[in-house]
């Protein structure tokens, strides 16, 4: 099955569901239902039945599913049974902030190159990767076979980054910076704008009181 077919919200669902078998796993349980996983992440049972039904038949009906075996799949169908490689394009506070975190090596995510243009920043380091000069990019992504790219800069610079790692053979970027990239069509592009989801809870908020 053609992965353009199974709907975003599915697969950040299912997202979901292996980190709460992860916690599973880690409290030693063997067996899980779907109505469990319903009530564990926030969800209807009948939703988790329609999202894993995308990828074929899992558990045994009155038994439930095999937390390990589930756990298993999830990890590959969402392609976490390798290693990716990523280069961060700013080194600022969000980007920083980004290197630092430890959740990603869990997940099989791996910092391999952190770029800046800021001679105060260069030559420093983030968790053991050295910040280095922007014009070393097409080396680096080389280098360390990049497949991911993320841009923590500016918005005024963002397209300019971007169009950087696509000329150095990126084919997904993950952008913080709260401007509208543009892509070609193979290349898979996520916006990821902090305003945005405040302004999600501020509606919310608001329109519920």
């Amino acid at each position: 099955m053609k992965i353009y077919k199974i709907p975003e919200a599915t697969v950040m669902r299912l997202s979901v569901y292996s980190r709460y078998l992860f916690q599973l796993l880690d409290e030693d349980v063997k067996t899980v239902s779907s109505d469990e996983v319903a009530r564990g992440v926030g969800v209807s049972s009948a939703q988790v039945r329609k999202d894993l039904a995308y990828f074929g038949e899992f558990g045994t009906r009155g038994v439930g599913y095999n937390v390990e075996d589930l756990y298993s799949q999830l990890m590959k169908i969402l392609g976490l049974n390798q290693r990716w490689n990523i280069i961060i394009v700013g080194a600022g506070k969000l980007g920083s902030a980004f290197a630092l975190y430890q959740g990603f090596i869990d997940r099989g995510f791996s910092i391999k190159a952190i770029l800046d243009i800021d001679e105060n920043r260069i030559g420093q380091e983030l968790d053991g990767v050295e910040i280095e000069p922007l014009e070393l990019l097409n080396n680096r992504v080389k280098e360390h076979k990049v497949d991911i790219g993320v841009i923590t800069v500016p918005a005024v610079a963002a397209q300019d980054v971007t169009d950087k790692l696509v000329a150095a053979g990126i084919k997904a970027i993950l952008n913080f910076s709260p401007s509208i990239l543009k892509v070609p069509a193979d290349v898979v592009l996520r916006n990821v704008d902090l305003s945005v989801n405040l302004e999600v809870l501020s509606f919310n908020l608001a329109f519920n009181n």
